[in-house]
């Protein structure tokens, strides 16, 4: 079974008052809410008061990137240990945003994949084309280069995201055909690595300017598993309503 993800990426919004309040909706959510899996990738310092107002719930939560070596000379990087210490479980790999403002290489991605199973992290490794990318016809081509570099191969849990960088924070989103193509790609690619048994179990998330309105029909496809939200996530209302409109539509997959 391919439990459904729900996935909120706050990036650098919201702060302590507004996180707590979002956190108070999530408890009320919590007796109706539908059988899925809810992970918050909040900002690092909200990291810790997430874990307190959080704990015991079924929530997760995650961090936004962390650095592939547990200590050392970083100014300003955040480390597998420190995401431990706020009893976090799951880290973004590779968001389209660290590899276009950070400069983010393939191999550096690889490293902190790694670096998050190493230490009983489970990545949520992002992949996906830029504009000009799938225009030009190169849209295959660069998502079976970022899958192939750091799609981990010596077990543990990993969850994948295709984000059309595109759609993020545009306003535009994939069509439902489109994002099942890539999908359906991404999830081939990885039977080709590992094996047809792992690729049908892995997980696979949309990330692109996910609203309510457009969330059903998106789910409905055969390889989304779930998604990757950002601006539709900063409002708990809205998040919620994603969670439960895609319930009423498919609430696992086989």
């Amino acid at each position: 079974m391919r439990r459904p993800i729900f996935a909120a990426n706050w990036k650098m919004n919201l702060r302590r008052g507004e996180a707590e309040a979002y956190a108070g909706r999530l408890h009320e959510a919590l007796p109706a809410l539908p059988a899925a899996e809810v992970v918050l990738f909040p900002p690092f310092p909200l990291l810790a008061v997430m874990a307190e107002l959080l704990a015991g719930t079924p929530y997760a939560w995650g961090g936004q990137d962390l650095h592939p070596e547990d200590t050392g000379p970083h100014t300003g990087d955040v480390s597998a240990l420190h995401l431990l210490d706020w009893q976090a479980s799951w880290v973004l790999c590779g968001h389209s945003e660290r590899r276009a403002e950070h400069g983010e290489t393939d191999e550096l991605v690889a490293a902190k994949v790694a670096q998050a199973l190493r230490r009983g992290l489970q990545p949520l490794l992002c992949v996906g084309e830029t504009e000009a990318e799938r225009e030009s016809g190169a849209t295959e081509v660069v998502l079976e280069r970022q899958l192939s570099a750091a799609a981990p191969t010596g077990g543990g849990a990993w969850t994948l995201a295709y984000e059309p960088v595109w759609a993020i924070g545009t306003g535009r989103t994939a069509t439902p055909d489109l994002a099942q193509e890539a999908h359906a790609f991404l999830r081939a690619v990885t039977a080709k690595r590992l094996g047809r048994e792992q690729a049908e179990a892995l997980r696979v998330l949309y990330g692109g300017s996910v609203k309510p309105e457009n969330s059903a029909s998106l789910i409905a496809q055969p390889d989304i598993d779930g998604f990757l939200i950002g601006g539709a996530s900063l409002d708990p209302d809205s998040f919620l309503d994603i969670i439960r409109r895609c319930a009423s539509v498919r609430p696992s997959r086989t």
